[in-house]
């Protein structure tokens, strides 16, 4: 039996993660800067900050596959207004988990990479092309986070070119599902949008931030998952687009939610950080390598997300 160390196991995409892992048979061990109920899952704990080298040392001790998920982040606004300090603890935290599992012999590295690697020019329409792998370079990201992230993947080609590390790299793009954050900075549009509905009394508006013709594709958590265990079992490497090719603007999700809610709303657009006008991915390679293909409609996984936010927010 292989055994897996998933970081920042007890963020949004690692705790499914390491629920998946187990229902597949793997040991896991799960790893954060913090206990929640989610790492009860997994076999194993280590809790602290990936910033320090020795935690790292001490995570991947005795593992076979490393998926490193860990990053500080957070929505459009605390992206926008955090650069430094994101980019600084994500470099630190990164370079340690790549040397420390390079020198304890991991079979191999998951790196989540991000679609905001790719430059501004691929979102300047609010109805965008799909983006593939190769429209990265010549690199432009807009925000240090897209810099840090490319940079990363640089860092770990170089690593599977000297055979210090079987490297598998995937870019994410609006991931979302139920048990995500629905409060505080690192909430994300989707769940603000459900929180704004569920909150708003019938009769009255929403504030949506931008024209609200800003798209937006969006990417069940179960289909992200699978897709990162495809490519960890597979022989490939990526980077691979791990997203939708559908998208949808803020404001015709926002008219969805308000009919699952059964309430008469108004939509009112207020100026506003909106980050890029449009996003949307192509997922041609993961389909052709991995054979990997998303199974859940936004319609059905945005109900579901709706559903779960209404009734947290209703205990």
């Amino acid at each position: 039996m292989n055994k897996c160390l998933v970081t920042g196991a007890t963020g949004f995409i690692g705790h499914y993660l390491v629920r998946e892992l187990k229902k597949r048979g793997y040991w896991v061990r799960a790893s954060g800067t913090h206990y929640n109920n989610f790492v009860n899952e997994a076999d194993d704990f280590k809790k602290g900050s990936l910033v320090l080298k020795e935690n790292c040392t001490t995570v991947v001790k005795d593992i076979d596959y490393v998926f490193h998920l860990a990053a500080k982040i957070g929505g459009i606004k605390y992206i926008s207004e955090n650069e430094s300090s994101i980019m600084h603890d994500n470099a630190i935290m990164d370079m340690n988990m790549i040397e420390a599992s390079a020198h304890s012999g991991v079979k191999k590295f998951f790196y989540s990479s991000s679609a905001c690697v790719y430059p501004a020019r691929t979102t300047e329409s609010f109805n965008p092309e799909p983006i593939t792998e190769i429209m990265a370079y010549p690199a432009n990201p807009e925000v240090g986070y897209g810099w840090e992230k490319i940079y990363m993947e640089q860092t770990l080609a170089r690593y599977q070119r000297e055979g210090r590390l079987d490297i598998k790299i995937a870019r994410f793009f609006s991931t979302y599902g139920p048990e995500m954050e629905y409060e505080g900075d690192n909430v994300k549009s989707l769940i603000a949008l459900c929180r704004k509905v569920i909150e708003a009394e019938d009769g009255g508006e929403i504030e949506i931030w931008g024209p609200g013709k800003q798209t937006r594709a969006f990417c069940h958590v179960t289909d992200v998952v699978d897709g990162i265990i495809k490519l960890m079992e597979s022989k490939h490497h990526g980077p691979y687009n791990i997203g939708n090719a559908d998208s949808i603007s803020i404001n015709k999700l926002a008219i969805f939610l308000i009919r699952l809610s059964g309430k008469k709303l108004k939509i009112k657009n207020i100026p506003g950080t909106v980050g890029v006008k449009g996003r949307r991915c192509s997922s041609y390679l993961a389909n052709k390598d991995l054979k990997w293909k998303r199974e859940i409609s936004l319609s059905a996984g945005a109900k579901e997300t709706y559903e779960w936010v209404k009734g947290e927010m209703e205990k």
